[in-house]
């Protein structure tokens, strides 16, 4: 990483949003992103997107979704600070 580079990152980061570690659901993602909420699952189950994690069941035939608020702005760009108040874009 260039000089350029760390300078953006360190001013990215000076502006960040108050994170808070919630699960921000698939569906609020979708509308953001305007992608439906199938298509990113299946890239976050393909390991496509980076901006959550698929996990598995024991069985293996049904998965759970987490998406901190975090990692999904670091990775869209998309954060809520009024998440109780989300109705849709």
């Amino acid at each position: 990483m260039d000089l350029v580079e760390q300078r953006f990152v360190i001013h990215q980061y000076q502006h960040a949003p108050k994170f808070t570690g919630r699960h921000v659901p698939l569906d609020e993602i979708a509308k953001a992103t305007r992608k439906s909420s199938a298509y990113l699952r299946e890239g976050l189950k393909q390991g496509i997107f980076n901006f959550g994690y698929a996990m598995k069941s024991k069985s293996g035939k049904q998965y759970s979704f987490y998406c901190p608020d975090k990692l999904v702005w670091e990775q869209t760009g998309y954060f809520n600070e009024n998440p109780n108040e989300f109705k849709g874009l």
